[in-house]
């Protein structure tokens, strides 16, 4: 009987799922016989891992991490209780946006006084999480399933927003146009279970081609 895997743990999980993938799909084929199998991305669970996916929301990998690096040293450790203890002009100072130190306001108050508890998310199913995550102000959809994905390890998470993963999805298909966010869910209906590793390949495919043809960087992370 095939293994139907929820999480992707392991190299060797992400493995497993883009070969399902390959078989299914001959585009997934060639982009795997192409790229190899990428590096597992996974960060910090819990509120950690959530404000590092907050901080680095539309900037370059390069940025985000300048920032957060200031930010945790600023803070001495990330978590509900160092962020709400300091100031908003400390966050700035950090480079933190406004709008970003906004959600991390609403994400310490979700902890804090909403009742959001990681440890329970990680038990819920990915629709329950994305509902409760997409409840913060500010936290909005891509943002709950960077987290699903990244933080999580869910194997069908899927952030159809993604503009690097449209852009991957363009190329690969050999489209004149980028889809849209509604069609990247349409598109991506048949690669379920493992839309979480049809991401990370398709990332990857998006490296690669932006290294051979310079193409501007389209990611959010």
């Amino acid at each position: 009987m095939t293994r139907i895997l929820t999480h992707l743990q392991s190299e060797d999980d992400l493995a497993y799922a883009l070969e399902h993938l390959a078989e299914r799909d001959a585009a997934f084929r060639d982009a795997l016989a192409q790229c190899g199998v990428p590096a597992l991305r996974r960060r910090a669970p819990g509120f950690e891992g959530l404000a590092a996916i907050i901080t680095g929301q539309q900037l370059s990998t390069h940025a985000a991490r300048s920032i957060w690096n200031r930010f945790e040293d600023a803070l001495g450790g990330v978590s509900a209780q160092t962020v709400s203890h300091a100031k908003d002009e400390e966050l700035a100072a950090c480079g933190m946006s406004r709008p970003k130190i906004r959600t991390l306001r609403a994400l310490v108050d979700a902890v804090e006084n909403g009742g959001l508890d990681f440890a329970r998310l990680e038990a819920a199913d990915d629709k329950a999480v994305h509902t409760e995550l997409t409840a913060i102000k500010g936290i909005g959809p891509w943002t709950a399933d960077i987290f699903l994905l990244f933080c999580l390890g869910r194997a069908d998470a899927w952030p159809a927003g993604d503009l690097a993963l449209m852009e991957a999805i363009r190329q690969m298909r050999g489209h004149d146009e980028r889809p849209r966010g509604e069609d990247c869910i349409l598109l991506a209906d048949c690669w379920r279970p493992y839309r979480g590793a049809a991401a990370h390949l398709l990332w990857a495919y998006y490296a690669a081609a932006k290294g051979r043809s310079g193409v501007p960087d389209a990611s959010g992370k």
